[in-house]
C-alpha cells in the first residue's frame, strides 16, 4: 500500500446509494466520491447520487473526475 496510515473502508450494500453513503458519512472523516468527466449545458454535471451526498454528508465530501 502507497499510504498504510489510512484506513480505507469497503462495503457493498443494496438499496439507495445516496442514503447509505449518507449514512455511512457519520462515522467518516472524508467521503470520496466521483462523477463522470463531461460538462453540461452550464459548467460541470453531477449525478444524482453525488449530488445527493454533497448535501446530506455529515462529513467533507471530495468530489472526484474520473472517464
Amino acid at each position: 500500500m502507497k499510504y498504510p496510515g489510512v484506513r480505507v473502508v469497503r462495503e457493498c450494500h443494496q438499496g439507495w446509494p445516496a442514503r447509505d453513503l449518507a449514512e455511512a458519512s457519520r462515522d467518516a472523516r472524508l467521503v470520496v466520491v466521483g462523477r463522470r468527466n463531461r460538462r453540461a449545458r452550464i459548467g460541470t454535471h453531477i449525478g444524482a447520487v453525488t449530488h445527493a451526498v454533497v448535501h446530506h454528508s455529515l462529513a467533507p465530501v471530495a468530489v472526484v473526475p474520473h472517464d
